[in-house]
C-alpha cells in the first residue's frame, strides 16, 4: 500500500493572497508603496482594500495553499 504524503503549502502564496470563510480569494492591490504623492487621495483609499482574484487563477491558487476546492 503507498503511503500519502501531505501536501505542504506554498509559503510564499499564503504571504500574498487570503482565502475568505466563503472561499474568496483577496489580494492586495499593486502600486501602494512609493510614489504615492501624486496619486488622489480616492486612489490611495482604493489601493488600500483588497482586490478579489477570479477565475482559474484563483483555483490554482487554493491549490498551491492546498485548499481543495
Amino acid at each position: 500500500m503507498k503511503k500519502k504524503i501531505k501536501q505542504k503549502t506554498r509559503k510564499s502564496v499564503s504571504k500574498r493572497f487570503r482565502i475568505t470563510k466563503t472561499g474568496k480569494v483577496l489580494r492586495l492591490h499593486s502600486g501602494n508603496r512609493h510614489l504615492r504623492r501624486k496619486k488622489s487621495r480616492k486612489q490611495k483609499r482604493n489601493l488600500k482594500r483588497p482586490a478579489l482574484v477570479k477565475g482559474r487563477l484563483a483555483i490554482k491558487i487554493k491549490k498551491l495553499l492546498g485548499i481543495r476546492k
